[in-house]
């Protein structure tokens, strides 16, 4: 139980990788607020998982969305000493000039806006506390891009970037923020990322990954649950390679 009498909020929280964080930190003990643009599948997802998850419809990337969800989670919860960013989109593979500019304008908004608006409601009660842990989900491709995925890698790049400046800012104020970098998962991302879904496709990203595996919701819920507990209090700043041996 390393996260017992914690809160936790988790945005895109009901599928993917974020489903599998909010199942492990509940398992570990902590409440948590299953933060997502579709509501009905959080409200299944926490009518199932009990009274501990609260489910809070969000558009991560709409500032008023994002300031009503913080008056929701922070009433209900009376506070917040876990914050994951973890909802995220991609565009189709496409050559990087024939992306269209409002499939860029969403990635940016969804991936790094994002990241912007939680901190701007979430880090001042933080503050006031004087402790908290922010995880951003970021991923390899901010580390080894893949070709075509160009705007998409430059989001996760930018993240792992905001996860050191926000780790050196908070810092003074008790609040550490890392990052976890899964490669690919079965999550409903995966087909974006790929293009087209067919056992041919498959097996070239899988050979790219040493352990021959794809990232799971476990996987990620293990990770994010270490660097969110207090076992990890020495840790800031981090962007942990959650990928198999993908980035070596």
């Amino acid at each position: 139980m390393r996260l017992q009498g914690k809160t936790a909020l988790v945005t895109g929280g009901a599928s993917g990788f974020g489903a599998g964080i909010v199942r492990k930190f509940l398992a570990e003990g902590a409440r948590v607020a299953i933060a997502d643009i579709n509501g009905d599948a959080a409200s299944a997802m926490a009518g199932e998982l009990g009274s501990a998850a609260l489910a809070v419809t969000v558009d991560v990337s709409d500032n008023g969305s994002v300031e009503a969800m913080a008056e929701t989670v922070l009433g209900q919860f009376g506070g917040l000493d876990i914050l994951v960013n973890n909802a995220g989109i991609t565009h189709l593979p496409t050559p990087l000039e024939e992306v269209s500019e409002d499939d860029f304008d969403r990635v940016l908004a969804v991936n790094v806006k994002s990241v912007y608006l939680t901190a701007r409601h979430f880090v001042p009660e933080m503050k006031r506390k004087s402790a908290g842990a922010i995880l951003n989900v970021a991923s390899t491709a901010g580390v080894s891009p893949r070709p075509r995925l160009n705007w998409y890698n430059c989001s996760k790049g930018w993240m792992i970037t905001a996860t050191r400046t926000m780790a050196v800012e908070l810092a003074p104020h008790g609040v550490r923020v890392n990052a976890i970098n899964p490669v690919a998962g079965e999550t409903p991302l995966l087909k974006s990322f790929m293009g087209e879904d067919t056992p041919e496709i498959r097996a070239k990203f899988l050979s790219t990954i040493p352990l021959g595996r794809f990232s799971t919701p476990e996987d990620m819920g293990n990770a994010a649950c270490f660097l969110c507990s207090d076992e990890a209090t020495m840790i800031t700043g981090v962007a942990m390679e959650v990928d198999g041996g993908r980035c070596i």
